[in-house]
């Protein structure tokens, strides 16, 4: 059954649980390093590639462990998301390998690349408009109507313990490579995948000083760790970090972030736009704005390597082919 709030914060015992859940099923993404970004940097950096991951999210490994934990009645009365984009799509695929109805509420200004990948894995896409803000409600009213299971973005210790499996991963190929980090910098929105990293990390690398990026005047978790309690902000405006436009983080996992993580980065569009470029020319992937945040830090010169070594995650690589052609321009 699925567990009623007020949750529990997931253990590293569950992040490891989730870990055999995804064996065989989420890819193990690499850990990709240039010597010519790191001669750039003054130091070495190694970007976990989520965006090679299946749907090209990290977001599949959370949405997988959610759905896979799931009783067999709920599986049949089917799933309900709301995602801007790759939790959408993290979900569908994950529904469509299970066998599970999947609803996706989407804004209608989310990605065409998005909106149709979560189509073809065959979900039910609703769209709503995110200057209403209504997203929560919309997808309310489906599971209201169908009984449907609600599989939040964020805020649920089995989606923190999915994403929690990229951390695993980092340890184990840091520890093959015979390399113990000193930051990590992590594209945050909710606040999961963060959470679940540092969640993983902390037993191997107690002194690892983890931070959030978020983009500029979305910066809700790193206010909120300044003040020591959850802030909300009102949002500034568009931003092509699609994926990181959120007003407060969750109230789990800021409770798992608050005593894990140092102080938060924000970037600009331009920052990000020109770390996406950096990613494709030097790292040979591509990267979305919100996947390319953390390489936009060090780029921009925010944070100054040297000589440390600093893990970033690329968190997706879902991004419109006109916006990446202009951004490679």
């Amino acid at each position: 059954m699925i567990p009623a709030p007020p949750f529990t914060a997931p253990t590293r015992a569950d992040i490891l649980a989730a870990a055999g859940r995804l064996d065989g099923v989420a890819v193990r993404t690499p850990l990709l390093e240039s010597d010519r970004l790191n001669d750039r940097l003054g130091g070495r950096v190694l970007l976990k590639a989520e965006c090679l991951q299946r749907t090209g999210s990290f977001k599949f490994r959370g949405a997988y462990n959610f759905l896979s934990r799931l009783e067999d009645d709920e599986m049949a009365k089917g799933v309900v998301a709301y995602s801007s984009g790759n939790h959408a799509q993290g979900v569908a695929r994950a529904a469509r390998l299970l066998g599970i109805p999947a609803t996706i509420v989407m804004p209608s200004n989310a990605p065409g690349i998005k909106i149709a990948n979560t189509k073809s894995d065959g979900a039910e896409v609703v769209l709503y408009e995110r200057s209403d803000g209504n997203r929560a409600q919309v997808a309310g009213a489906i599971v209201e109507e169908t009984g449907g299971v609600l599989v939040p973005p964020f805020d649920h210790p089995w989606i923190m313990a999915g994403q929690g499996t990229v951390g695993l991963e980092v340890a184990d190929q840091m520890a093959a490579l015979g390399i113990e980090p000193d930051l990590m910098i992590v594209p945050t929105s909710g606040g999961g995948l963060i959470g679940g990293c540092a969640l993983a990390l902390e037993e191997p690398y107690p002194d690892l000083a983890v931070h959030t990026v978020e983009p500029d005047g979305y910066d809700d978790t790193a206010l909120s760790l300044a003040a020591g309690e959850r802030v909300e902000i009102t949002p500034p405006g568009p931003s092509i970090c699609d994926a990181l436009l959120l007003e407060i983080p969750g109230a789990l996992t800021f409770e798992v972030n608050r005593s894990r993580l140092g102080p938060g980065y924000g970037v600009s569009d331009a920052e990000a736009g020109a770390a996406v470029a950096a990613a494709f020319y030097d790292l040979k992937i591509v990267l979305e704005p919100s996947g390319a945040t953390p390489l936009a830090v060090l780029l921009s010169g925010k944070e100054k390597l040297d000589g440390r070594t600093a893990v970033l995650v690329g968190s997706g690589g879902n991004v419109d082919p006109g916006l990446f052609k202009q951004l490679l321009d």
